[in-house]
């Protein structure tokens, strides 16, 4: 894939300004010219349409920010870094509402918003931490941390998930979800999937009701999906790798 040259302290661009696009942010316009289409005819309610139509546009400068770094951590690796993403206010702005509006839509038709909406956003240690709060406030919901064992005061739920070099340990506070309560699981990126399903797992020790899980990136060789037990797993970017 070639980088992509847009930087994080640039203004969000326009669809017109990102030339050439890649085959990632093609898709995206692809889709959302796709999704307001095929909404024409069936009328779907103008917060619907323009919300999706909004979110594949936020996409693309969203892209455009990111930066690579090849062979990092170990030659061959090609790694995206999310970083600069909270390096600039507009596209830290515009992350969030790209974020928000993917949980307006989480598990709905295209076009469609979500009949069910999140009571408590989790966030895994530590990069769920940089953007779960502030999507819990914008959802109205109450933010969550999933931390390493033995990082928490208190009664802490623990959950076992297998690592490269072994085993490792999350967990999460005692009564931090209630009984009942609808829980978005949110991380950076998913990569084998074991940390994500092991932060579900504490969810539903807890009680909870999980509906589902976000990232902001996807690793998909790795096919971290498939430990996530089939539930609604929605990935906001996704990349030519």
């Amino acid at each position: 894939m070639s980088p992509i040259a847009n930087s994080a302290q640039q203004p969000l661009a326009s669809t017109q300004d990102q030339i050439p696009l890649t085959s990632a942010e093609a898709a995206v316009l692809a889709s959302a010219t796709s999704t307001t289409t095929e909404n024409a005819p069936r009328r779907q309610p103008a917060s619907a349409a323009s919300g999706a139509a909004e979110l594949a546009s936020t996409k693309i400068s969203l892209l455009g920010a990111l930066k690579h770094f090849p062979d990092f951590p170990i030659p061959g690796i090609d790694f995206i870094d999310i970083l600069p993403l909270f390096q600039d206010p507009t596209i830290h702005g515009a992350l969030l509402r790209a974020l928000e509006l993917q949980v307006l839509h989480f598990g709905a038709a295209d076009g469609e918003l979500a009949t069910t909406k999140p009571d408590v956003i989790v966030g895994l240690d530590a990069r769920g931490f940089l953007f779960g709060p502030s999507l819990a406030l914008r959802l109205n919901a109450s933010f969550v941390p999933v931390r390493k064992k033995g990082k928490m005061p208190g009664p802490c739920v623990t959950a076992a998930y297998e690592k490269e070099y072994g085993t490792d340990y999350f967990q999460m506070q005692e009564g931090a979800v209630k009984p009942g309560q609808k829980v978005l699981v949110v991380d950076d990126i998913i990569a084998t999937g074991g940390s994500a399903a092991a932060a579900g797992s504490l969810v539903k020790k807890l009680g909870g009701e999980l509906i589902g899980y976000l990232f902001i990136l996807e690793i998909p060789f790795l096919k971290g999906r498939e430990k996530l037990g089939g539930l609604p797993t929605v990935t906001l970017l996704e990349t030519d790798h």
